[in-house]
C-alpha cells in the first residue's frame, strides 16, 4: 500500500481503490486500500478522521503492515473512492509534531536529556523528560524554538541507507531494526519518527510552553503550537478580559489588584476572627460553668467556627462534653469536644443513632448529622450515647 502521508503529509484528498472490506461488529468496518494519506495512530501521535465516499472513517491502525480504516459502513472491493482528510485535526497534529521535535531537540543538544515521555492530544502536548528544567531555562528554550519557527526552515524526511544511518547522529527512543524514516529540521533536531510533519517551520506558527512541573525525577512540560496556541491565547485573553472588568482594572494591572484585593481579604479575616472571639467569649459568658453535659445550637455557623465555639466553651469548663450544632431542617455539621476524654467512642454511638458521619482524634471530633434538631435533643437529653 503506498502511504501518501509519509511522501505528502499535506495532501488533503486523495483518490483510492478498495482492496478488502469486512465487517467487524454492526457498526464498524475494517476497509484496506492501495494508497492512503490516512495516518494510523502510532509514534505517539493519534490517527486521523475523514471520509471514503460516503463513509465517514472514525479511526485509523495499522497491523501486519496493513493500514484498517474504521468506517461505519461497507464499501465495495474494486470500488474506486476519495479520501478526504479532517484537515483541522491532521494540521494540529503536524504542527504539534513538528513543534515537540524542535523543542526536545533543543532540550537534547542543549542539556543531553531525553524525551521518556510523549503524548499528543487534539489540544496540547504533554512531554517528559529525564532531567530538571528551571522556568527560565523552559523559556529560553521557547525563545530559540520559535525563532527556528520563525526562520521557516525546510522539514526533512528520508529513509537512508543502513551506510547513511550509522554515520548519522539521531535520537531515538528504542532500538530500531528495517527501514529507520529519519526527520530533521535543520539547526532543531534529528530524530526517528514515523509521524506526520509540517514541509517548513513556518507553517507551525507558534510554539507555546503552557506548563511545567517536576515528574518522575525529571520534568513534564505541556505545550501548544499553531492552531491550539492561538486558541489558547483566545482563551486567556477572554478570561483577563473578564478579571479586568470585575476588578475595574486595566488589563496590565490584573495581578496587581488582585494581589491587593487578596490583601484586602486578609484583612478582613484578622478583624472577623476577632469579631468571633468576641461572639464567642460573650456566648460562653452567658453559660454556667460545670460538667454537666451541654448541647447548643448556633445559626449558620460554618465547622470552622463551630470547632473554635466548642474549643473555647470545653477550655473554659461549660460542659463535659460538649456537642455545638448549627444547621437546619433534617441536616446539622456538628463538633463534639471534652476538656478530659476521648470522644471517639461517643462519636461512633452518636452517628449511629442519628445517621451521622464523621470522626476525630483525642478530645475532639467533627462531622455532619442527617436528624432533626428534635432528633439530636432527644439522644443527649436521654443520654442515649452513654449506652
Amino acid at each position: 500500500m503506498e502511504k501518501l502521508y509519509e511522501k505528502k503529509p499535506d495532501v488533503r484528498e486523495f483518490d483510492a481503490v478498495v482492496l478488502s472490506c469486512s465487517r467487524v461488529s454492526d457498526k464498524i468496518c475494517h476497509v484496506t486500500l492501495d494508497r492512503s494519506a490516512f495516518y494510523p495512530e502510532g509514534g505517539g501521535q493519534p490517527y486521523d478522521t475523514g471520509m471514503l465516499g460516503q463513509a465517514r472513517v472514525t479511526k485509523v491502525h495499522e497491523k501486519d503492515g496493513q493500514v484498517l480504516h474504521h468506517t461505519d459502513r461497507e464499501l465495495e472491493p474494486g470500488l474506486k473512492v476519495r479520501g478526504v482528510i479532517d484537515w483541522e485535526r491532521r494540521q494540529c497534529h503536524m504542527q504539534h509534531h513538528t513543534g515537540e521535535h524542535i523543542f526536545s531537540g533543543l532540550v537534547h543538544s542543549r542539556y543531553g536529556y531525553d524525551n521518556v515521555g510523549f503524548h499528543m492530544g487534539q489540544d496540547m502536548v504533554t512531554i517528559d523528560f529525564n532531567g530538571m528544567l528551571t522556568a527560565d531555562q523552559v523559556r529560553e528554550l521557547e525563545e530559540e524554538a520559535n525563532r527556528l519557527v520563525w526562520a521557516d526552515v525546510p522539514v526533512e524526511s528520508w529513509y537512508p541507507s543502513e551506510e547513511e544511518l550509522h554515520r548519522l547522529d539521531y535520537r531515538s527512543k528504542k532500538e530500531l531494526s528495517g527501514p529507520v524514516r529519519i526527520v530533521r529540521v535543520p539547526g532543531g533536531d534529528t530524530c526517528a519518527c514515523c509521524g506526520t510533519h509540517v514541509s517548513h517551520t513556518g507553517q507551525i506558527g507558534m510554539i507555546k510552553i503552557t506548563g511545567l512541573k517536576k515528574y518522575k525525577g525529571g520534568v513534564r512540560l505541556d505545550m501548544v503550537c499553531g492552531l491550539r496556541a492561538l486558541d489558547d491565547y483566545e482563551k486567556k485573553q477572554e478570561e483577563v478580559i473578564r478579571i479586568s472588568n470585575l476588578l475595574s482594572a486595566r488589563q496590565g494591572e490584573v495581578s496587581a489588584a488582585v494581589e491587593k484585593l487578596m490583601g484586602e481579604s486578609e484583612a478582613q479575616k484578622v478583624r472577623m476572627n476577632r469579631l468571633y472571639e468576641q461572639i464567642f467569649k460573650m456566648r460562653c459568658q452567658q453559660l454556667p460553668s460545670g460538667r454537666e453535659p451541654l448541647l447548643i445550637f448556633e445559626e449558620e455557623l460554618p465547622p470552622a467556627r463551630l470547632r473554635q465555639l466548642c474549643n473555647q466553651l470545653c477550655q473554659e469548663g461549660k460542659g463535659e462534653p460538649v456537642l455545638v450544632c448549627s444547621g437546619g431542617g433534617g441536616q446539622f455539621y456538628y463538633v463534639l469536644g471534652s476538656g478530659e476524654e476521648k470522644v471517639d467512642t461517643i462519636v461512633r454511638t452518636l452517628n449511629g443513632l442519628l445517621f451521622g458521619k464523621g470522626s476525630g482524634k483525642g478530645l475532639m471530633a467533627q462531622g455532619m448529622f442527617a436528624a432533626s434538631k428534635e432528633e439530636i435533643c432527644r439522644v443527649w437529653d436521654d443520654r442515649l450515647w452513654k449506652e
